[in-house]
């Protein structure tokens, strides 16, 4: 038998590669129905930060759908965990519900009911804050897809490039028909994720040059540089059969819902981006009043 020592092999999990903890360490608000709050940075410390819709509580959330007590976070030997408190609707962590208590990643997303934040460790924390802050004023937290104010730039940056250089451009309002139905049925949390999850799936499909929104609640917008009206129409179409075909899912449960579309062209006679955005509009409007799950323009 060899004298030699035995040689062991020890297997490191990406998580513990990734943590590195200093005390920068912090929860960033990247989206909340509390616009006091977006934006804002909890330091994490050796004392638990509480989260919930006690008085008490250092985040404090004026969510029903956020129990007194909801959920905190706490430094334990291997790191930051977030430490559900029995909710009622859970703590999520990256959009999957925790069993309990979770170790946190650098970047991890934490939601509880309507509000997620962002969690940021190591060195830079500093720094990846402040670039947090203005992903948080051009992104949409929840579907992380760019949001109205962006959108609303972009459209008068292309009505500008249109007048000048004579080309087309064309908008898309697109609205999830029934939403209200959706949340009443299966919960505002599982409506939050149709959203999610119909945002990514268009996504795929949008191209570098064009722009694509959250244009609030269940609309989203899309601008399309260099496209006429016929163009818009097709892609519109493309987009509702995907929507249509789509089965979303959230916990295990399957969630069906279709989409309705108006689209207009850039008009040189519009006064502003808001004359072309009224039009798409009203073409939504005759999708739905036309039957939904349809386009107009």
């Amino acid at each position: 038998m060899s004298d030699q020592p035995e040689t062991r092999v020890t297997r490191v999990s990406r998580r513990q590669l990734d943590i590195v903890h200093t005390e920068n360490d912090c929860v960033v608000v990247i989206y909340t129905t509390q616009p006091t709050l977006l934006g804002r940075r909890f330091s994490l410390t050796d004392r638990p930060l509480r989260l919930g819709r006690e008085a008490d509580c250092d985040i404090l959330l004026h969510d029903d759908s956020v129990s007194r007590a909801h959920a905190q976070f706490e430094r334990r030997l291997d790191g930051w965990y977030v430490v559900d408190g029995g909710s009622t609707n859970g703590t999520y962590v990256n959009e999957n519900p925790i069993p309990g208590n979770q170790l946190l990643v650098n970047n991890d997303r934490i939601q509880a009911g309507f509000t997620i934040l962002k969690y940021l460790s190591g060195a830079d924390a500093e720094v990846r804050y402040h670039e947090e802050i203005y992903r948080v004023s051009i992104l949409d937290g929840l579907t992380q897809i760019h949001n109205k104010r962006y959108l609303s730039e972009m459209l008068e940056r292309e009505v500008i490039r249109a007048r000048r250089h004579n080309r087309p451009f064309s908008f898309i309002l697109l609205d999830i028909d029934h939403f209200k139905r959706c949340n009443d049925e299966h919960g505002h949390l599982a409506g939050d994720a149709v959203l999610r999850q119909l945002a990514e799936l268009l996504a795929k499909r949008i191209r570098r040059e064009e722009v694509f929104a959250r244009y609030g609640g269940e609309e989203f917008a899309l601008v399309l540089p260099e496209t006429k009206l016929a163009g818009a129409k097709k892609l519109a179409e493309k987009l509702r059969r995907r929507i249509e075909r789509h089965a979303f899912d959230y916990l295990g449960e399957e969630i069906r819902v279709t989409a309705s579309a108006g689209c207009a062209q850039f008009d040189p006679r519009d006064q502003t981006a808001l004359d072309l955005v009224e039009r798409a509009d009203k073409k939504l409007y005759e999708a739905k009043n036309s039957g939904r799950n349809r386009v107009a323009g």
